[in-house]
């Protein structure tokens, strides 16, 4: 036995038999930390190191704490957990102690982790000694330097992107920052590659320098033998700390990049909600290897790219499903208007990048209405959420059906305003209705609560028109007050009607009237074009910024192909009075006849004295006759004949004697174009004829 023994280690007879006397003569100490009790157990040596006394020391690793800066206590727990997670068995660092006089030492600790069967880390086992003096030398002072330097540099490339990222708010954002933020570029690498996860596959949304992608890896599977393949799929970063582990550990990819002059890489998951949603490379020339500090920096750099990258993801993805939604309850389109120039905007609460819903119940309308008349709509639902777009929409329809009904404006608000409280909303909405006539000029406005419309005059200059307003719709119904003044006012050729809503005037620390007075100043300055105007407008909001939402609709009357009255009659036929009925007959056959539609005055005659006979016939009231020429691409001659009664023709077959129902057949049969409107609580039926130039 003593043969094979002194065989074996051939050591000095008077060799200790136990480490604790090496140790000491070394100025080691050494201590056992039970993992499931949590005794932590020193000699004397560690005891002296750490200038606590064993009467002064309870066995548990709390007591040590005002032994140790919170700093470096994190730095060494960190290091401890990483070695356990990551299956090593040994971990060292130096650390700093402070000692009862407030004095600062260095020492030196390397632990050894011993697991059970499963793997479990169960105890650690190690030495302690003291570095001061190791430390202090030239040598030692400078690889002190250099460490930290780095590790500065390193903190401060997280901090500056932690920073840098607070502000993105896209994808796009958060590629920006991490590839061309002045002094974070590529975060101190040679070259960067960022790839998000989409349906097992990884694609590369982000490089730089440009070209620095390997071919045929700008989308790969999450199986495949790549770096960040690897680090997606396991979770783990993957650290290459030489060209040789590079080419040992991914041959497939190395051959690929050695004219990049490689040294290391670090793959980084990029995870969120405990997934991954990416992956990151970075890759270094001319450092080799990566500290357990190093490593802890960057994947610390990797969660804060994360969680703004999943951050960036949301917004994007709310930002879509509100933009869709709100488009889908705006108007698809803008019908053309003869004899004017239309131009729409809409822009959203936080277009101007700010984070919220970008949604809200701002909305415009155009309708088209018979007799070249266009009603436009501009309003805006209380609230900036899905329910105040969902409101917006259901106002949006009602509206514009009760103006295509015929209703007088004054009576499609007042409807509206019914409808709206009637509906399971406690929302109001302010509204302003627009009816203009172009072949005259004539617009009638009505505004329920909403801000008064401007007009631009063909000079350049603008003014504020103000109209007397309702209630706002919904309010008024409830408190029962549905009179909605309808304001008359002429547009001249030229001229345009600029319709708002308040996110386009309303300013931080100004009132409405000092808002309403810069929109006029901004309307004056901007282009004569409507839709260079709208854009001017637009950018003017995008600019100022604001969390309110605005619609914007600009209608100009056209200068040189707009209808024009060239004459007009109108004539009050009272009942049983057959006199007037006569007079109406001889003025209507000489006006249409000195209008130079002689070859078809009988039918004109004829058409209008039906109407006027089947209103005396069948309602208790006059008959009011108007005809008037207009003219545009066709020239047209228009009657119009209204009454009091709210119930609408109806064409019927004729009776036996013949002598009723061809009145709607006989209209039918001679005009190119006829219909029926809703006007107040009565109605007008309307034709027009072609008539030929006059000479």
């Amino acid at each position: 036995m003593a043969e094979r023994g002194a065989h074996a280690l051939s050591l000095p007879d008077d060799w200790p038999a136990h480490p604790d006397p090496i140790l000491a003569l070394n100025r080691m100490g050494s201590f056992d930390w039970d993992l499931d009790s949590g005794l932590f157990s020193m000699d004397a040596q560690a005891h002296e190191i750490f200038d606590i006394t064993p009467a002064e020391y309870d066995g548990h690793p709390e007591s040590l704490a005002s032994r140790v800066p919170g700093s470096e206590g994190q730095r060494l727990d960190a290091l401890v957990a990483r070695a356990m997670k990551d299956g090593r068995e040994n971990y060292g660092t130096y650390i700093r102690l402070r000692r009862k006089d407030g004095s600062l030492r260095w020492v030196y600790t390397q632990g050894y982790i011993r697991r059970d069967d499963t793997g479990r880390p169960r105890r650690i086992i190690g030495i302690i000694r003291d570095a001061t003096d190791e430390l202090n030398d030239s040598a030692g002072l400078q690889e002190r330097a250099a460490r930290d330097a780095a590790r500065r540099e390193q903190t401060n490339v997280v901090q500056a992107a932690t920073a840098a990222l607070a502000h993105a708010h896209t994808v796009q954002d958060v590629i920006d920052v991490v590839k061309d933020t002045p002094g974070l570029a590529l975060l101190g690498s040679t070259s960067l590659v960022l790839g998000l996860v989409e349906a097992g596959r990884i694609r590369l949304v982000a490089e730089g320098p440009e070209g620095s992608s390997v071919p045929g890896t700008r989308v790969t599977r999450i199986d495949e033998p790549y770096p960040m393949s690897e680090a997606v799929r396991t979770l783990s970063p993957r650290f290459i700390e030489s060209p040789e582990d590079f080419a040992d550990r991914y041959p497939i990819l190395w051959p690929h990049i050695t004219g990049l002059n490689i040294t290391s890489a670090a793959y980084l998951p990029l995870i969120a909600q405990a997934r991954p949603i990416g992956g990151m490379g970075l890759l270094y020339s001319g450092r080799y290897g990566f500290s357990p500090e190093e490593r802890n920096v960057l994947v610390a750099l990797g969660s804060s790219i994360a969680q703004s990258l999943q951050r960036a993801m949301f917004y994007e993805q709310e930002k879509d499903l509100a933009q869709g939604l709100q488009q889908a309850m705006l108007p698809r389109t803008i019908p053309s208007v003869p004899g004017a120039d239309v131009a729409v905007r809409y822009r959203s609460g936080y277009a101007g990048g700010s984070l919220g819903r970008d949604i809200g119940g701002d909305w415009y309308d155009l309708i088209p209405l018979p007799g070249g008349r266009v009603g436009a709509v501009i309003g805006d639902v209380q609230g900036h959420d899905t329910h105040a777009a969902a409101v917006m929409g259901q106002l949006r329809i009602v509206l514009r059906a009760y103006a295509a009904e015929g209703h007088a404006p004054a009576t499609v608000m007042a409807r509206a305003s019914v409808f709206l409280h009637e509906l399971d909303t406690d929302r109001f909405a302010t509204c302003l209705y627009a009816e203009a006539d172009l072949s005259t000029g004539v617009v009638q406005v009505v505004r329920a609560g909403h801000i008064d419309p401007l007009v631009r005059l063909d000079d350049g200059s603008c003014r504020r028109v103000s109209v007397d307003g309702g209630l706002p719709l919904g309010l008024s119904a409830e408190f029962g007050s549905l009179e909605y003044p309808v304001c008359a006012m002429e547009l001249d050729p030229g001229q345009a009607l600029v319709l708002c809503t308040d996110g386009l005037v309303e300013q931080p620390g100004a009132d409405l009237d000092d808002g309403m007075r810069t929109l006029v100043e901004s309307i004056a300055a901007g282009p004569a074009e409507v839709r260079d105007l709208a854009d001017r407008l637009i950018e003017i909001a995008d600019a100022r910024g604001g969390d309110d939402d605005v619609a914007l609709l600009v209608l100009r009357r056209r200068a040189l192909t707009e209808r024009q009255p060239l004459g007009r009659l109108q004539q009050h036929v009272p009942p049983g009075d057959p006199e007037a009925l006569t007079q109406a007959r001889h003025l209507i056959r000489a006006a249409v006849r000195s209008w130079g539609a002689r070859e078809r005055s009988e039918e004109i005659e004829l058409v209008a004295d039906e109407l006027i006979t089947n209103v005396l016939m069948h309602t208790e009231g006059a008959a009011v006759v108007t005809l008037r020429v207009l003219s545009g691409t066709d020239r047209r001659l228009r009657v119009e004949v209204e009454d009091s009664s709210s119930a609408l023709p109806r064409r019927r077959e004729p009776g036996e004697q013949g002598v009723s129902g061809r009145g709607l057949l006989l209209v039918d049969r001679l005009t190119d174009v006829w219909g029926v409107e809703a006007r107040g609580g009565g109605k007008c039926m309307w034709c027009e004829f072609v008539v030929p130039e006059r000479d």
